[in-house]
């Protein structure tokens, strides 16, 4: 959840640390801080509680030489948000700095034991716990650093990704990785280290991805070296190309990425479908289906595990499954699944989704779904994630990275691979009609077109947003492919708005929601001309005459609606399975506008880190 950030190499550390951070920051900001390492072995450490911000301000006109340094954003797990509890950590003696993404499960058996052993504890945090543990093992076995870091991480329990320097020693780094991600960047006489590629951008485009139980030793002026953190052995190193550029770091003029990322929509569909639709829209190709054909063509049961937005999204393709490929599917929580005793056999196909691809539960569900010998298929969007490095096949949704922490087009990117799936297996199983697919097909060829119009209610939700920024409950409805888009509609604008909302199948909300409607809650209410409009026009009106307001997303032309609506928002008409892409986008404005008038950081939600890394 936490961002960590290193380098060593010629150039001042501290500026390259803090840019790091800023690209980081996405990944928490409760608090930051920054440990700098003088060419003379001596160790300056300065931490803030707050966004990075607030560590510049700290460290403005204090000693920040150096160049090799270690950095940290963090998104408190043990211990509050405070300035002791901020990384880097330092060991008892004041030698060894240490910043941590991850948890260490068994921290308190470790922390009383070190306690017996003399060692006093400043923080509540868990961090601290091992960086004291390395000292102490580095004390008793009169060992050097890597030594002491190996066996530490043999005895501790959990997730972790790590980067330790040590006073006295200005040119030698160590990091690890367990079921956290880790990335090192190669550069010219200079290395990075980074959660993610995000810092690296700009500074190199060679990179490797450290795999778990690996310890790296980054040495100044030494080739990197790699090893097993069980063995001790030598790893291979496959250095690889990264795709990224700054300007997809950055703002390009929007006020917020989370706006930036909505108005990509149209190019990142683009991108998702490039080459996977051809024959004119008749036949859909994803490699990773077509190269596991037999296991889609005998499977049993499909079974998607994924979180937040992107169950959303799972969701919505157990519908597109179903109907394409006459397969019985189930989507679980990835947070529950291997809690609830799953039944699962190797005819079984297991999807894991996930933007980041390295969400902790769902990497959790992947290795039980391997045990029990079920073919897993990842959905992901960032390449070389742990995802799709653990999974037997997949498919990236390539919507370029996602900065903001309400997920937008990696939904949109998500729902769009789940329908070429769906029509790619039900090719290979020979349930779905070629009429089907070239419709389907043909659709998802000009949603790009299709999208760029329903941006153009950008202004009238922008207008109509000032109306409810004060609501205090909303409640959002929809029935069929979008009943999750309307557990959507509501995950955003809880996500960023901080206003209560829910989102129910609208038939549901005669058994207990109802009661809740009045004057003061307004509904939004997804009606695209579906197969079950007609009832949801029913819906509109039991909300209308308990004095509700409603606003309603409607296709073009409709203007019934207008007649028992307050607020009409008229997109586009799409094949019905392809609604929920279309119907989402006005609901991804309406939340953003809300957080915006209420003066909310849209980006940064309170509470709420990107990529949720620890259980």
């Amino acid at each position: 959840m936490c961002g960590i950030v290193g380098y060593i190499g010629t150039q001042p550390a501290y500026d390259i640390l803090l840019q790091g951070l800023r690209r980081l920051e996405y990944r928490g900001y409760d608090s930051a801080g920054v440990a700098l390492m003088k060419d003379d072995g001596s160790l300056n450490v300065y931490k803030a509680t707050g966004k990075v911000a607030n560590l510049e301000l700290t460290a403005s006109g204090k000693d920040t030489d150096g160049s090799i340094g270690i950095a940290h954003t963090r998104w408190a797990t043990h211990g509050e948000p405070t300035d002791i509890n901020a990384h880097p950590h330092l060991s008892q003696s004041g030698d060894i700095a240490l910043v941590h993404n991850g948890t260490i499960e068994n921290y308190a058996v470790l922390r009383e034991a070190l306690t017996q052993h003399g060692y006093t504890f400043k923080s509540e945090t868990d961090t601290e716990v091992l960086v004291q543990l390395i000292e102490y093992i580095k004390e008793k076995n009169h060992c050097y650093l890597f030594d002491a870091v190996r066996e530490a991480l043999k005895q501790v329990e959990g997730a972790y990704a790590i980067a330790v320097i040590e006073r006295g020693n200005p040119s030698r780094l160590i990091a690890a990785r367990k079921s956290s991600p880790l990335v090192i960047g190669i550069g010219e006489g200079e290395t990075f280290i980074a959660s993610d590629a995000t810092p690296i951008v700009g500074f190199t485009d060679k990179v490797i991805y450290l795999k778990d139980n690996e310890i790296a030793i980054v040495e100044q002026g030494k080739p990197l070296q790699i090893k097993s953190l069980n063995s001790n052995k030598p790893s291979s190193i496959n250095i690889q190309k990264l795709q990224l550029s700054v300007a997809q770091l950055e703002k390009g003029g929007y006020d917020a990425f989370m706006l930036k990322e909505i108005f990509e929509q149209p190019n990142t569909l683009t991108d998702c479908i490039r080459g996977r639709i051809v024959d004119g829209g008749s036949r859909v190709v994803l490699s990773g289906v077509v190269e596991n054909a037999e296991k889609f063509r005998y499977a049993n049961r499909i079974i998607i595990v994924a979180c937040g937005t992107s169950w959303h999204a799972a969701l919505i393709g157990k519908r597109l499954i179903q109907e394409m490929c006459q397969l019985p599917v189930e989507v679980e929580y990835a947070s529950e699944f291997r809690y609830g005793c799953p039944i699962i056999t190797p005819r079984d196909i297991v999807v894991a989704i996930s933007q980041s691809g390295e969400t902790a539960d769902t990497l959790a569900a992947i290795q039980l779904a391997k045990e029990k010998g079920a073919f897993v298929y990842g959905i992901c969007n960032v390449v070389g994630a742990s995802i799709p490095r653990n999974t037997d096949s997949g498919t990236y949704i390539h919507v370029g990275p996602e900065i903001g922490v309400a997920s937008t087009k990696a939904f949109t990117g998500q729902v769009t691979v789940l329908t070429l799936l769906a029509l790619c297996a039900g090719q290979i199983r020979g349930t779905v009609s070629t009429d089907t697919v070239r419709k389907i097909g043909r659709a998802l060829i000009n949603m790009p077109k299709t999208i760029k119009e329903v941006l153009k209610l950008n202004e009238p939700i922008k207008d109509l947003s000032r109306i409810f920024t004060y609501s205090h409950n909303f409640l959002y409805l929809g029935r069929g492919y979008n009943y999750p888009t309307a557990l959507e509609g509501a995950l955003k604008l809880k996500e960023i708005s901080y206003i209560h909302a829910e989102g129910y199948p609208a038939a549901e909300m005669k058994h207990g929601p109802i009661a809740l409607i009045d004057n003061e809650m307004p509904t939004v209410i997804i009606a695209p001309s579906d197969s079950l409009y007609d009832k949801i026009v029913s819906n509109v009106q039991q909300v209308k005459s308990r004095g509700g307001s409603v606003i309603a997303i409607v296709n073009k032309g409709n203007d019934s609606m207008n007649e028992l609506a307050d607020y009409c928002l008229q997109i586009p008409e799409v094949p019905e399975c392809l609604t929920p892409i279309v119907s989402s986008i006005p609901l991804q404005l309406l939340a953003y506008y809300i957080a915006v008038n209420k003066g909310k950081d849209v980006d940064r939600p309170r509470n709420l880190a990107k990529s949720v890394t620890v259980e």
